[in-house]
C-alpha cells in the first residue's frame, strides 16, 4: 500500500507545480520504457563461452518474451543496438573527470564539443514547449517535478514567458501529433522533446528542427543529430555495464543470472542490455533468461517466482530499477537466499538494500537531466556556447556508506523518489516531491 500511495504522491506533485503554467494536454500513464514497439528474437545457445538456458518461464509468462540472447565478446558485430565504438567510448567516460562545478552536476559535461547558438539569441521572455513521452513511472515523475520547479525559477527570473506542455502517455502517434501541433502553432521559442521511442519519433523531431526552432532532445535519443543539443547521462552502455560487471565481480563462474527488462525499442534500454549481454558473454555466468516485464511489479514477481521453481537464481540484472522490490519479495516468498542484486537509486531499493543487507548496487541514470534541458534553453536564448552532445556524469551508488548517507539526507522523501535527482536547491524541494 505504501508503494502505491507514494507513487500517487510523486505524480501529484507534478500536477501541483504545473498549475501555474500553460499546458496543452496531460497524461500520467505508461512505463519508463514505452509500449513495446518490437520484439526481440531468442537464441538457444550463447556464444563466447556463456551458457544460456531455454527454460519454461520464457514461454510461459504473461510477457511472452524470448529468453537469453547473448553477445559474442570482442568479435561481436555492430548492430542496431550495439555499436562497439559507442560502447567503448561510454565505458571509458565512466572514469573521465567531468568539466564544470561538481556542486552543479546538471551543468557539467564530459568530452563536450561546444557549438555556437548565436543564431538563436533572443531578448526578453521566450515561450518554452515540452513534448514528453510520459510521466508514467516514478523516475519520470521525479524528473518532471524537478523540471517544473526549474521552469518556475526561470519564469520568475524573466527568462521564460509561457510554458506549453504535452504528455503522450507513451503513445508514439500521440507524441508525433503533439510535436506537429507545437511546430504548426509557431509559439515555441524552444522545443524540448523526450522521445517515446527512438526510430518512430525521428521524423517528427527532424521536422521540428527543419522549422527553425531550437530543439532540445533529452533522456532518449532519435536517429538524427539535427537537435541543437542532445542531453543525456553517459548512457545505456555504461549503465548496463556497471550492473553486469558488478555481478561478474561478485558471482563465481557457473552461477545463474536472470535479466529483467522493461521493454524493447528504446535506445537507452536496448543499449543497457547490449552492454550487459556483451559482458556476460565471456564471464562464465549462466544467463537463464531475459524477460520483458513492462515494469509491472506483479509480473516481475510472477516471472522471478517461475524461474525460482526451475532452480536457484544467484544474480538479478535489471535495465531499470522500478520493480526491484517485487523481485526481491519473490525470493522472500520462495524462502530463497537473496541474490546479488542490480537495483537503482530509487529510495525503495536503497531502503530494502539496507534492511536486508543483501549484496547490491544502485545504478543511476542521472535524474537531474530534466533540469539541464530547461537550462539549455536559457543558454540558447542567450546565444551561449553549449555542448552539441551534452553528456552528464552518471554515478552509481556503490557502497553502503554512500547509500546510508543518501537515506539519511532524504529520509522524509517517499519510496518512489530518486536520490540522484539533483534538485535540493529548487523551490519544489522537499514539499513538491511529497505531493503536499
Amino acid at each position: 500500500m505504501r508503494t502505491k500511495s507514494t507513487l500517487a504522491a510523486v505524480a501529484a506533485a507534478g500536477v501541483l507545480i504545473t498549475s501555474g503554467c500553460s499546458s496543452d494536454t496531460s497524461g500520467a500513464t505508461g512505463n519508463n520504457a514505452s509500449t513495446p514497439a518490437r520484439s526481440t528474437a531468442a537464441t538457444s545457445e550463447g556464444p563466447g563461452g556463456n551458457s544460456v538456458e531455454q527454460s519454461a518461464p520464457g514461454s510461459a509468462t504473461a510477457s511472452g518474451t524470448a529468453v537469453g540472447a547473448t553477445g559474442s565478446g570482442p568479435d561481436k558485430p555492430d548492430s542496431e543496438w550495439f555499436v562497439r565504438a559507442d560502447y567503448d567510448r561510454q565505458l571509458a567516460q565512466r572514469t573521465a573527470t567531468p568539466e564544470g562545478d561538481p556542486a552543479t552536476p546538471w551543468l557539467q559535461s564530459i568530452d563536450a564539443e561546444l557549438i555556437d547558438t548565436a543564431t538563436f539569441k533572443e531578448e526578453g521572455k521566450q515561450n518554452l514547449c515540452f513534448s514528453n513521452a510520459s510521466t508514467g513511472n516514478p523516475w519520470r515523475a521525479t524528473g518532471y517535478v524537478t523540471m517544473q520547479s526549474q521552469i518556475k525559477m526561470l519564469q520568475e527570473k524573466g527568462v521564460i514567458g509561457e510554458y506549453f506542455y504535452s504528455d503522450a502517455a507513451d503513445k508514439d502517434d500521440q507524441q508525433i501529433t503533439d510535436i506537429q501541433k507545437f511546430v504548426a502553432d509557431g509559439r515555441c521559442g524552444a522545443l524540448i522533446v523526450s522521445p517515446s521511442t527512438t526510430a518512430t519519433l525521428t521524423p517528427a523531431v527532424q521536422a521540428a528542427c527543419d522549422s527553425g526552432v531550437p530543439v532540445i532532445v533529452f533522456d532518449r535519443g532519435v536517429n538524427t543529430d539535427c537537435a541543437t543539443t542532445f542531453i543525456h547521462p553517459i548512457g545505456g552502455y555504461a549503465y548496463g555495464a556497471d550492473g553486469a560487471e558488478f555481478l561478474v565481480k561478485n558471482l563465481e563462474p557457473g552461477k545463474r543470472v536472470l535479466a529483467l527488462r522493461v521493454g524493447p525499442g528504446i535506445d537507452v534500454l536496448e543499449n543497457r542490455w547490449a552492454a550487459a549481454d556483451e559482458i556476460f558473454a565471456n564471464s562464465g555466468l549462466t544467463v537463464v533468461g531475459q524477460e520483458f516485464t513492462g515494469g509491472d511489479g506483479a509480473k516481475i514477481k510472477q516471472i522471478v517466482a517461475q524461474y525460482l521453481e526451475q532452480g536457484d537464481i544467484d544474480g538479478i540484472w535489471m535495465d531499470a530499477g522500478a520493480g526491484a522490490l517485487s523481485a526481491i519479495e519473490a525470493f522472500e516468498d520462495a524462502g530463497k537466499d537473496y541474490p546479488v542484486f542490480v537495483g537503482e537509486d530509487e529510495m525503495t531499493f536503497l531502503r530494502k538494500w539496507k534492511e536486508t543487507d543483501l549484496n547490491g548496487i544502485g545504478l543511476a541514470y542521472s535524474n537531474f537531466q530534466w533540469r539541464t534541458a530547461v537550462l539549455a534553453a536559457e543558454k540558447i536564448w542567450a546565444g551561449e556556447q553549449i555542448p552539441k552532445e551534452w553528456v552528464l556524469p552518471q554515478v552509481p551508488v556503490t557502497d553502503k556508506v554512500e547509500r546510508d548517507a543518501l537515506l539519511d539526507t532524504y529520509q522524509e522523501l517517499p519510496d518512489l523518489f530518486y536520490a540522484r535527482f539533483g534538485g535540493d536547491d529548487l523551490p519544489a524541494f522537499p514539499a513538491g516531491y511529497l505531493g503536499t
